[in-house]
């Protein structure tokens, strides 16, 4: 990854959180860690009590003002208004940045002097608690200076820094969903599988979380292509029809799309007959059109 100049401790500007929920809360910890000041907002009772609960900080008005970078961690839906709100209570020239996946920087609205951007980390933080280290973060801004302070902030937190076109946002953070919740929906359908075996759940994810950790560290080392295991990377559609037949219809069909996004990368591996064979097995219901 490649390193850039973090700000110096003395010059790292005072930031501000506003949401205190579980990404809001892990950006805190881990920037207090690496001696950022901190402090955070929180605009409910419940969220003020979980700033306490972590040890974090809560904003002053005074510091709300002082404040030179302005993280808003709140609903993607809340954006615009909350962004309409730290605009009033803000210092001069302090920068407004939203930390949601899907949105541009035109979420912030066009709020006179100051510099915006985003800071989405892509990590699937389910406590506040969770590290961030050793993740990407995708990044934006128009301004070069925040950009230095949002590097600085990558840097020390051990992100790795991906930029994103603003017209794209939407595919991206479609992608990062498919990566993350996609893989809980998906191991989901799995369990149910196990489950027509009479396998309990709790020991469905005991014996499956393993096997998908083993299939991220075969992506890691070899790529997509490489990393492909199972009956379609043998071609074995004898194997691919009993699993059909074996599965409730949602997961079948879920299991028949995957497969098709599947045989293009194992097709280097098969021989023509093979993919052939599981081609014509799982084609999509209904789209044979019959013989006029």
């Amino acid at each position: 990854m490649k390193k850039h100049a973090s700000p110096p401790r003395s010059r790292r500007p005072p930031l501000l959180i506003v949401g205190a929920g579980r990404l809001g809360g892990a950006l805190a910890l881990s920037l207090s860690a690496r001696r950022w000041p901190v402090r955070v907002l929180s605009r409910t009772e419940a969220g003020r009590d979980r700033v306490k609960a972590l040890g974090l900080k809560p904003a002053t008005d005074t510091e709300v003002r002082q404040a030179r970078v302005c993280l808003l961690c709140v609903p993607d839906s809340s954006v615009p208004q909350v962004a309409r709100e730290m605009d009033r209570q803000l210092g001069r020239g302090a920068a407004l940045v939203h930390c949601a996946g899907a949105l541009s920087l035109d979420a912030l609205g066009t709020p006179r002097g100051r510099p915006l951007g985003s800071f989405h980390p892509l990590c699937a933080v389910s406590d506040p608690r969770d590290a961030l280290a050793g993740h990407t973060v995708a990044l934006s801004t128009r301004s070069r200076t925040l950009k230095t302070v949002l590097r600085g902030m990558a840097d020390d937190l051990a992100l790795h820094v991906l930029e994103v076109p603003e017209s794209q946002r939407a595919a991206y953070h479609a992608g990062a969903v498919l990566s993350a919740g996609g893989v809980v929906a998906l191991l989901s359908a799995a369990v149910e599988a196990l489950g027509c075996a009479g396998i309990s759940e709790q020991e469905a994810l005991t014996a499956l979380l393993p096997l998908t950790r083993s299939a991220v560290r075969g992506m890691e080392a070899r790529g997509l292509s490489g990393g492909l295991t199972g009956p379609i990377a043998r071609g074995d559609a004898g194997i691919v029809a009993r699993h059909l037949a074996a599965l409730p219809p949602d997961a079948a069909e879920l299991y028949r799309l995957l497969s098709q996004r599947a045989l293009p990368l194992a097709g280097p591996r098969l021989s023509s007959e093979a993919t052939a064979s599981l081609a014509k097995l799982l084609k999509t219901p209904g789209s044979v059109k019959k013989p006029a």
